[in-house]
């Protein structure tokens, strides 16, 4: 097993960490465009997030096969090929020709994007040793962050000069280029052990992790909470890009720097974890993002952006304790189980349109953080009831 802070360890985390970058610069390019793209195929807030909802959508779906598929036939390959595939996907979004040709692509690319987050943890907790999987989880998801972020900063500010194209083809040649990088650095596993691969066997493994109770809490606890997270940026822009701020798309792209608040979340999370329990640190991490909420009520920008900061850094502080949790309490089968906690969690993003949609079209923003709070407290008794099992099972 890879101990923490070796030089094999800090090469994988390395490879893995510029894998989830590329991946989440892929798959949050759109957003800061779609103010600009809902006025200009004329399509209501909700159909233009449809951008968003289709790739996390099929992402999910994708999770279920990869997660499975790579219990059988190892990580690596699976890593590799999609990433590489994702990047070329992003290059042909530049040259579609319609708004359902954007659609389709990026339906296809969500499907593709979902094979390094299928089985990039499971990688892990078959070649890390305890401490050394939960620092590493901490500084993969920490890449999410900085993914998420470049995505909508380079999308914003190309296509403040080209248009939506040049946002697609720059991260498209970015991905391409970080790949190779990735295929060099990654180093092949020594301790997976393959299984063949069954339907039933599969099937059954995740209807096992699935009746597992501490497995269910964290699948819906992650899948709530990012429902809310990811969803309330795309509500922002809308915000934001109307009275009074009227903020352009490479503005709007700058918004997404208080990602920068999930990146410091998510790589303290296994000190924190390591000081007080990684059930309580999920409450306090659910309680910071009710109350950076709240501070986006305001008018001020300065203040909607620490807002939004504080958010980043209560959700990313959850979501690493609840990925790493899976990780901890998954017997067997690794690869579907954290397959499945990704599943909870693109289907959250997927739907949470659906959920906001309604509270935005009542009463605009103050309606989307009324909507938050309401799921946030299901989130919150999920995270109490975690604490009391670990709790007696410590005891």
């Amino acid at each position: 097993m890879i101990e923490a802070k070796t030089r094999a360890w800090w090469r994988a985390t390395a490879a893995l960490c510029l894998g989830s970058f590329l991946v989440f610069i892929n798959l949050y390019v759109p957003q800061p465009l779609l103010p600009g793209l809902k006025d200009t195929y004329g399509v209501s807030t909700l159909g233009v997030s449809f951008l968003m909802s289709v790739s996390t959508l099929s992402l999910a779906f994708a999770l279920l096969i990869f997660g499975p598929l790579s219990d059988a036939i190892g990580r690596e390959t699976i890593m590799r090929i999609t990433l590489l595939m994702a990047g070329g996907l992003s290059i042909a979004l530049a040259f579609a020709p319609t708004f359902e040709s954007l659609l389709l692509l990026r339906l296809l690319q969500g499907f593709v994007l979902g094979g390094l987050p299928a089985v990039a943890i499971a990688w892990m907790g078959d070649e890390f040793e305890q401490h050394a999987l939960l620092s590493a989880v901490g500084l993969y998801i920490g890449a999410n962050s900085l993914g998420g972020i470049s995505g909508r900063i380079v999308g914003g500010g190309a296509a403040a000069l080209g248009g939506p194209s040049a946002a697609f083809l720059a991260v498209g040649i970015m991905t391409v280029v970080g790949c190779a990088v990735f295929w060099r650095l990654l180093p092949n596993s020594r301790a997976f052990t393959p299984k063949r691969f069954k339907f039933r066997q599969a099937a059954g493994d995740l209807l096992g992790h699935l009746r597992t109770p501490v497995l269910l809490a964290a699948y819906c606890l992650g899948g709530i909470n990012f429902l809310i997270f990811i969803n309330q940026y795309s509500y922002i822009t809308f915000r934001l890009a109307g009275e009074p701020y009227q903020l352009a798309a490479s503005s709007l792209g700058l918004i997404f720097l208080t990602y920068l608040g999930g990146t410091f979340g998510s790589t303290v999370s296994g000190r924190l974890a390591g000081r007080f329990s990684p059930a309580s640190c999920m409450s306090i991490g659910i309680i910071i993002l009710m109350l950076g909420t709240a501070v986006t009520l305001v008018d001020s920008l300065p203040l909607i952006i620490v807002g939004l900061t504080i958010n980043a850094f209560g959700f990313f502080l959850a979501h690493s304790l609840a990925s790493s949790w899976v990780g901890r309490y998954a017997q067997g089968a690794r690869g579907s189980a954290s397959a499945l906690y990704l599943v909870f969690y693109y289907l959250g993003a997927s739907v949470g349109g659906f959920w906001l949609e309604p509270f935005w079209r009542w009463a605009q923003w103050q309606g989307v953080a009324i909507g938050s709070w309401l799921l946030l407290c299901v989130t919150l008794i999920i995270s109490v009831g975690l604490w009391r099992f670990e709790h007696r099972e410590r005891y």
